[in-house]
């Protein structure tokens, strides 16, 4: 079991930090700008957060008007909390006809979500990132074993080329493609 809280926390520090004139902007994710990539965030905190409680619940529509950036961050809390549950860790869930997988590799696909997207959201909007070094092992060890492989290999950039010794967080969005 890994603890998703601190990554989630960051996450939900960093998007209390974005102003309403960076929702426009790039970020690392060519295909997203800044409010792209928060309703990104908000629907993968919602889908793995049900996931990890086995709900399979609806997820409510973001909207910036009335749940931004509050109901966002709450999510993204709530997603921490959820995968905090030993029982989540345990078994496999299918999300799709074609794509069932041990639910231990959701968590960590859920962490990876986090720490990548929270590392994007912080470039793109001037602000700082760190994490729990314990946090940033658990996810350079799933990015470096899952990305390679991955079921949708689309979603990762070609990795980008660091040092061995470079920081843990330029490793991780590194393997997914990022220039650090």
């Amino acid at each position: 079991m890994i603890d998703l809280k601190p990554a989630c926390h960051r996450m939900a520090d960093l998007l209390a930090g974005v102003t309403d004139d960076q929702l426009t902007g790039p970020t690392p994710c060519a295909e997203y700008t800044v409010a792209d990539l928060v309703t990104h965030v908000d629907g993968v905190a919602q889908g793995f957060a049900s996931l990890a409680r086995r709900t399979g619940g609806e997820q409510a529509e973001l909207t910036f008007a009335d749940g931004w950036p509050d109901g966002t961050a709450e999510h993204v809390r709530a997603l921490g909390e959820a995968w905090d549950d030993t029982a989540a860790w345990e078994g496999s869930t299918a999300v799709a006809a074609d794509l069932a997988l041990p639910n231990e590799l959701w968590g960590r696909i859920s962490l990876t979500e986090m720490v990548v997207h929270g590392w994007d959201l912080a470039r793109a909007t001037g602000q700082p990132f760190a994490l729990p070094e314990e946090t940033l092992l658990a996810c350079l060890d799933h990015v470096t074993e899952f990305v390679p492989k991955a079921p949708v290999p689309e979603l990762w950039g070609t990795p980008a080329q660091v040092a061995d010794d470079a920081p843990l967080i330029d490793r991780i969005v590194a393997v997914t493609g990022r220039t650090p």
